[in-house]
């Protein structure tokens, strides 16, 4: 039998937030946990089913993958999936979704020794690249200020010779029950905040956290045909984990600056060619730059403003592949500014000459002028 669709089965839209994912399972796990609804196969299979959603829709690699690609994008990477979840207590799902409301974590779990650890945040980081690196690919160095493992106490956040203890308030679980109505939840503990240890003598580097911040300088490989809204994550290189958990990790978020000449729209680039009207009229050649260097573009005889011409494969390679785009040359006639009286003279004499012709040397503008007076006509009817 198909899966369901994973916003479809928690009621949410595609793009709602994680906080609303959460409340979404929340309403779900009340109406239909199995502890609530003993013998009620329907109710069971559906709460499996938000519970998968959940555990995909909360986990940022995840949902990205799923909205993706669908269920085969994450199917082989759910380990126990929603068949896990159906053995867990009432109060086990609580706990978990309701940690963020009563100060819990995301991403704690246990060090070997029952303290608690968490993984670190994810970082950001702007990089704006001229648009000829961004099509050509570069490797460039950032300084990303984080929060690093402190090296005096390697993230105990205890002073040397001496190591956390045990909190006497949780027993190390970092967590403490309390009674909601017919349920139990659980959260976070009050006096050691979650970590499961107590330390009373602090590392005087870090004054007990187990981090600093520090710079870190990194070198960013850019893939050649990125363009701006494309990420580059960069795993584990974000903050450090607490109490030894996980590295979070660094996205690069990529910004291309505005081209003096050119104008990018997806695989192709746009460039204005000003002429001038004599090369408009009796055509020529005429150099134009693209991204690889100097190219020679022909001009045919009576070529008007606006007319495009196709350079091919002078574009951009799209960076997840596909053919090579295109160089569309848009030719601008020029107007000729600061004429001696010989060059107006010459001007009103080809004049002249033009208008003995009537139509024929300016279609558009005698076609306009026909337009303008059948518009007036109609005007006097």
């Amino acid at each position: 039998m198909a899966k369901r669709d994973y916003y479809e089965a928690l009621g949410v839209q595609k793009n709602a937030s994680e906080a609303e994912i959460k409340k979404a399972f929340r309403r779900m796990a009340q109406k239909h946990h199995p502890d609530r609804n003993p013998d009620d196969k329907e109710s069971e299979e559906k709460f499996k089913e938000a519970k998968e959603a959940y555990e995909v829709l909360t986990d940022a690699r995840k949902r990205a993958a799923y909205d993706q690609f669908g269920h085969a994008g994450v199917d082989s990477s759910m380990g126990g999936g929603a068949g896990a979840a159906g053995g867990a207590s009432f109060a086990d799902i609580f706990g978990d979704v309701f940690g963020d409301i009563f100060g819990g974590a995301g991403g704690a779990g246990r060090a070997g020794g029952g303290q608690r650890v968490y993984r670190g945040a994810d970082l950001r980081y702007n990089l704006d690249l001229s648009l000829e690196d961004a099509v050509a690919g570069t490797t460039v160095k950032i300084r990303v200020p984080t929060l690093v493992q402190c090296g005096t106490c390697n993230g105990t956040g205890a002073k040397a010779g001496s190591k956390p203890e045990t909190c006497t308030t949780c027993g190390g679980h970092g967590q403490v029950r309390m009674q909601q109505g017919f349920f139990s939840v659980q959260q976070t503990c009050p006096r050691c905040h979650g970590a499961g240890t107590m330390i009373k003598d602090p590392c005087g580097t870090c004054q007990g956290h187990g981090r600093v911040r520090d710079n870190k300088t990194l070198s960013v490989k850019v893939p050649a045909g990125v363009d701006t809204g494309d990420r580059i994550r960069l795993a584990g290189e974000g903050e450090a984990g607490e109490n030894g958990g996980p590295a979070g990790d660094l996205y690069v978020q990529v910004s291309v600056k505005d081209h003096p000449i050119f104008k990018r729209d997806d695989s192709n680039l746009y460039c204005d060619v000003p002429i001038s009207i004599v090369t408009a009229a009796l055509g020529g050649e005429l150099e134009v730059p693209t991204l690889d260097g100097k190219v020679v573009l022909k001009i045919p005889p009576e070529s008007q403003t606006g007319k495009l011409f196709r350079l091919r494969g002078k574009g951009v390679k799209p960076v997840r592949g596909g053919p090579v785009g295109d160089l569309m040359c848009r030719v601008m006639v020029e107007t000729p500014i600061n004429l001696s009286s010989r060059q107006k003279e010459l001007l009103q004499e080809f004049q002249k000459t033009m208008d003995q012709g009537g139509s024929t040397h300016n279609p558009q503008a005698s076609s306009w002028l026909d337009g303008v007076k059948k518009f007036f006509d109609g005007m006097k009817l």
